[in-house]
């Protein structure tokens, strides 16, 4: 009995053995293809934990920076940011304060700068939205009127449709091109909830310019 199990072990033995030549470095290979797939993720997630512990330390940085409203030190600050965790979201907030700092002392080439780079570069659609609108008031301010309409022109979140018309017919109202203006307060102003108070405001600008807000409702 003894060497009756004695051989059916042996004979297990052998066949393991056989498959694991047959098999083995296959098997081996596919291990280590997943261990390797495994510690890459980990190691991934880590880096990216990494970045994002030092694009906040940049960005808590960058607002003490723009407090001190000096704007070759927030541009050199705000460039650093750019190299090192440009695809960041911090970086895309980074911007828009940068923008808002630089407008506010007068530095409007760099607030420009910072805005295009968020509409250019910017991976969240509404930060790039945010930054397109901001940029249209300025290139408005300028009276660069043709290049605010191109910057409304790209796609922008849904969810700002309603000030992307209220911005192009500022535009149009600037340039003196009424019909245009009124339509796009028209459509701003329907787009905007019924208790909004910006909603209140457009229609002002409609009533501005001899229209009726009644008449954007049909």
């Amino acid at each position: 009995m003894a060497n009756h199990l004695d051989l059916e072990e042996q004979e297990q033995l052998d066949q393991l053995k056989h498959f694991w030549k047959q098999y083995g470095n296959a098997i081996t290979w596919c291990l280590i293809a997943v261990l390797g797939a495994f510690a890459a993720w980990n190691g991934y997630q880590y880096w990216q934990r990494s970045q994002a512990a030092q694009a906040a330390a940049m960005f808590d940085e960058i607002e003490k920076v723009a407090r001190g409203s000096d704007p070759t030190k927030l541009d050199r600050a705000f460039g650093e940011m750019k190299d090192r965790f440009g695809s960041t979201t911090y970086a895309q907030q980074a911007a828009l304060l940068v923008a808002k700092s630089q407008y506010e002392i007068g530095q409007l080439d760099s607030a420009k700068a910072a805005l295009g780079w968020i509409a250019e570069k910017g991976g969240d659609k509404g930060y790039v939205s945010i930054a397109r609108l901001r940029l249209a008031a300025i290139l408005l301010d300028a009276k660069a009127y043709d290049e605010a309409l191109k910057v409304l022109d790209a796609d922008l979140n849904e969810g700002f449709s309603a000030l992307r018309a209220d911005r192009r017919g500022d535009i149009y109202a600037a340039q003196g091109k009424k019909a245009e203006a009124k339509e796009q307060y028209q459509m701003a102003y329907k787009a905007l909830e019924e208790r909004s108070d910006y909603r209140r405001l457009v229609e002002v600008k409609l009533n501005a310019l001899g229209a009726q807000a009644g008449d954007a409702a049909k």
